[in-house]
């Protein structure tokens, strides 16, 4: 059995553990972990997600879990606000520069963490999941959300899947991207 397959086989019993769920073991740090996987792997841990949601109703039918797919968040916001039609026709005449550029405000950090409370409802359930965050690279950085849900997550513990490299002080997007320092989160299973 291969590394990768070893720690996804530790997901599901670290996430229905009470030190995690309790947040036992932390001191006053924030729950936030940070499942880092080879981003060649995406479908496979995609795959695998749906497993750990079906296994945590099995292993704890009584835990209240939200997964949030950062790049589906995006697409429902960006079209809730009727933007979607026109960023598309933009990044087309224009360029993916312009597009980047005109997203910048409406994807700040802060306000994609007000909307994902919206809808992980923390103070509703006992573990929030998120995946999808290559998906929405560049236009919106995992380590600026983190830092912008730190508040709003309280007690609950986060669980991002992040494709590329978290050495325990930075996040190194597909392995390949400079490191954005962040050190506020564990390392789900190394």
């Amino acid at each position: 059995m291969d590394t990768f397959q070893k720690r996804l086989n530790q997901i599901v019993p670290k996430l229905t553990s009470e030190e995690l769920l309790q947040n036992k073991g932390l001191a006053k740090d924030i729950g936030f972990y940070i499942f880092d996987y080879p981003p060649e792997k995406e479908l496979d841990l995609r795959d695998h997600i749906k497993f750990t949601l079906h296994q945590i109703g099995k292993v704890r039918p009584d835990l209240q879990v939200k997964h949030i797919d950062l790049f589906r968040l995006v697409i429902e916001y960006l079209k809730s606000r009727k933007l979607l039609d026109k960023v598309l026709e933009m990044q087309k005449k224009k360029g993916d520069s312009k597009l980047f550029a005109a997203l910048k405000a409406p994807l700040a950090a802060d306000k994609i963490a007000k909307v994902f409370a919206e809808i992980a409802q923390p103070e509703e359930h006992d573990l929030v999941l998120i995946s999808g965050v290559g998906s929405v690279y560049p236009m919106v950085r995992s380590h600026n959300l983190l830092n912008n849900l730190q508040p709003i997550m309280e007690d609950t513990p986060l669980v991002m899947f992040y494709p590329g490299k978290f050495t325990g002080y930075g996040l190194s997007l597909f392995g390949k991207l400079a490191e954005s320092n962040y050190y506020r989160a564990f390392q789900l299973a190394p």
